[in-house]
């Protein structure tokens, strides 16, 4: 497997996810979004529930997985290293939040599904959201369509979020965001066919029918479909089924067969072969992107009562909503 000591997530992150990023925060409401997501931040409460209801991995508790891990996260160079957990959960998922302190959890049915070849790209996969600083803008993106989707009227003062366009900036850009973490685990793996075949796997493979699955053809598959742009009305159909336009949900990925179009495309390029060379980027500072939140200071107030403040904050915003 390959390591890059130093490197910066600018040597590898995807232009699409840079554009979306500068075009996300420069549409109105993003920075008041950002002001109210920090005062009623939900990151503490999320790890207290997975201390509580996953499996923490480390050394002795899936050993295998945590090697894995502890081999990906020093391939990427990122630190500290994050908490890994491993969730009861059928569904065939992953996902990597945090600000301060960011974790990845992953489903048991993924693990199920998978191989350790495919294991270690899911791990690197989410160590380069990690790597780009993603999971704090992923976390505000939940956290405005919950808000949206929760109370019939937006509140925290967040006004007509969905006609401002900013919840679809916030999916515009998680998407994006999908191609970056995909350029970072075919940097720790460094072999394309398994990333496809991960990616194949996760968007419906059966661990039963497995032998009866070909890659050559899920990858003829992802060829057909950039095919389909050359009708204008499959154009409008694809940014509708991504925008909540037919389902009435957004989708927070790209489907599997754009991401092995993008990802064949940079593992034949010269970026990623200088790269593979060790001539890359080097970090100057890396974390979780910079929210511009300034939020009140009071050393002598401890956390309980700063979190205690917020919850009677958030209960007198919904019971003037509700009197309305």
């Amino acid at each position: 497997m390959a390591t890059y000591p130093g490197i910066s997530s600018e040597a590898f992150k995807h232009p699409l996810d840079q554009q979306a990023e500068q075009a996300l925060r420069s549409v109105p409401g993003f920075d008041l979004v950002s002001r109210k997501f920090v005062e009623f931040l939900y990151e503490r409460p999320q790890f207290v529930y997975l201390m509580g209801n996953s499996i923490k991995v480390g050394p002795r508790q899936y050993a295998n997985i945590y090697h894995l891990f502890r081999e990906c996260v020093r391939d990427l160079d990122v630190n500290p290293e994050p908490a890994l957990f491993v969730s009861q959960n059928s569904q065939v998922n992953s996902y990597a939040l945090g600000q301060d302190n960011p974790y990845i959890v992953v489903n048991t049915g993924l693990l199920d599904l998978l191989n350790e070849a495919e294991i270690r790209t899911i791990l690197a996969h989410e160590l380069g959201h990690i790597k780009c600083g993603h999971t704090i803008l992923i976390q505000m993106g939940i956290w405005a369509m919950n808000a949206a989707s929760i109370l019939s009227e937006m509140t925290f003062g967040l006004g007509n979020i969905v006609s401002t366009g900013l919840l679809f900036a916030f999916y515009e850009w998680r998407r994006k965001a999908e191609l970056s973490a995909d350029r970072a685990a075919l940097l720790v793996i460094d072999d394309l066919k398994t990333v496809m075949q991960t990616m194949m796997k996760v968007s419906g493979g059966s661990a039963k029918h497995l032998q009866e699955c070909s890659l050559d053809e899920f990858i003829r598959q992802s060829e057909n479909y950039q095919e389909l742009d050359q009708d204008s009305l499959n154009q409008i159909y694809k940014f509708l089924l991504y925008n909540g336009g037919i389902n009435r949900q957004f989708l927070s990925h790209p489907f599997p067969v754009e991401r092995i179009h993008y990802l064949r495309k940079w593992a034949n390029s010269e970026e990623y072969r200088q790269i593979r060379q060790g001539n890359y980027q080097r970090v100057t500072k890396e974390g979780a992107v910079d929210v511009d939140s300034n939020p009140p200071s009071n050393n002598s107030v401890n956390e309980a009562e700063q979190l205690q403040r917020q919850i009677q904050e958030l209960q007198r915003e919904i019971n003037r909503i509700k009197k309305k």
